[in-house]
């Protein structure tokens, strides 16, 4: 990727066609997106510095109260080990929390001249389904792409040789605490180094020809 010729700097906005990516991670009461609750959501967004490398720039997250009528799966929650009842866990009403996640992310969508957001998850397609279906409760406005996705276990798997999380960041030297795993914050921020990583070792090819 070469530098603007404008700013005579690397730009995000010319790096993924006009998307900014932002690391998403969520955790559930189900895998049923219409009828599970969503608990959790942690985002991060990521940033480019002047030499044109994708860090992490900023983590933004929330505690979910599970909409009205919402599932809540046993054998889910046992596996995350989310109480979505309990005393001290600070949580917002579902349309708050989104709203709170998405404003620093239309800023910097705006800020950085980007068109809109596109999600990267390790295995995404879960994350953005959880997203919509908490959006379409709600009425917020979605400032991520409807349906495309960066996928870090695809990533891994490319790179490393590695679909699951906990082995693709390993092997990327990235830094992996099981007790901290399946947090929404502790997750997402493990996915971002991973994607920040691969996409930082595969710069833009040039055109043959």
């Amino acid at each position: 990727m070469l530098p603007s010729p404008d700013t005579n700097s690397y730009r995000i906005v010319d790096r993924f066609r006009a998307f900014l990516p932002v690391v998403i991670d969520v955790e559930t009461a189900g895998f049923n997106a219409e009828k599970d609750a969503l608990l959790e959501v942690a985002a991060v967004i990521l940033g480019m510095d002047d030499k044109g490398k994708l860090y992490s720039k900023a983590t933004h997250a929330s505690h979910i109260i599970p909409f009205e009528g919402a599932n809540l799966d046993k054998a889910a929650l046992a596996f995350n080990g989310i109480d979505p009842f309990h005393p001290f866990r600070v949580a917002l009403p579902e349309r708050e929390a989104l709203e709170q996640i998405f404003a620093p992310i239309r800023a910097e969508i705006k800020e950085t001249e980007c068109s809109r957001a596109i999600l990267v998850g390790h295995n995404p397609f879960f994350d953005l389904s959880f997203i919509k279906a908490g959006v379409d409760r709600t009425q917020v406005k979605n400032p991520f792409h409807a349906f495309s996705t960066f996928d870090t276990a695809t990533l891994g798997g490319l790179a490393y040789g590695q679909t699951v999380l906990a082995k693709a960041a390993q092997e990327a030297g990235i830094e992996w605490n099981n007790s901290e795993a399946h947090s929404a914050i502790y997750d997402a921020e493990r996915t971002a180094e991973l994607f920040c990583t691969i996409v930082n070792r595969w710069p833009l090819q040039p055109k043959e020809g």
